[in-house]
């Protein structure tokens, strides 16, 4: 299935729809101000909170956490400490799995990989538009937590420049 994601500015409690293939708004990514640490919430399209995205305080490296609605972290997303190359962010699953990130997160061409298979592809070539890039994710894979990851890349790499 492949998403629609306007790029946005990171203004504060700017918020932004995730469409589908078809136009369709599928995902709210909704952002919390006058919090101590930023915080998204990511709603389906009926406005049910579907994850909470959390940047952790007090880390050596920046990381965020994915939280199911019911408050149980799913994910921890954080940037590898030793990249010389390319940027790469590693995702660790509350079940004990692993997801890779890596690419040109900058322009936004980038995969999340699980167990070396690709699972979803961050990419602005399918669009004429330089403030728009699609999210393609692989039948079976967990649309709410790949676009969620996404988002955790987005706002880390937005600090990290």
């Amino acid at each position: 299935m492949k998403y629609l994601v306007k790029e946005r500015l990171f203004g504060i409690g700017e918020d932004y729809w995730i469409e589908d293939s078809g136009g369709h708004k599928a995902f709210l990514v909704d952002a919390k101000v006058l919090r101590l640490r930023d915080t998204f919430e990511l709603k389906d399209s009926a406005g049910q909170v579907v994850a909470v995205i959390k940047e952790k305080t007090l880390t050596v490296r920046d990381a965020m956490k994915i939280e199911s609605a019911s408050g149980h972290v799913v994910a921890t997303v954080r940037k590898k400490l030793f990249t010389p190359f390319r940027d790469k962010y590693h995702v660790e699953l509350a079940d004990g799995g692993e997801l890779s990130v890596h690419g040109d997160l900058i322009d936004k061409e980038y995969r999340i990989e699980a167990h070396g298979n690709r699972i979803a592809e961050i990419s602005r070539k399918w669009f004429r538009f330089r403030d728009t890039y699609g999210v393609e994710i692989a039948a079976g894979a967990d649309a709410a937590l790949l676009l969620a990851v996404a988002v955790c890349v987005e706002h880390l790499v937005h600090e990290d420049n």
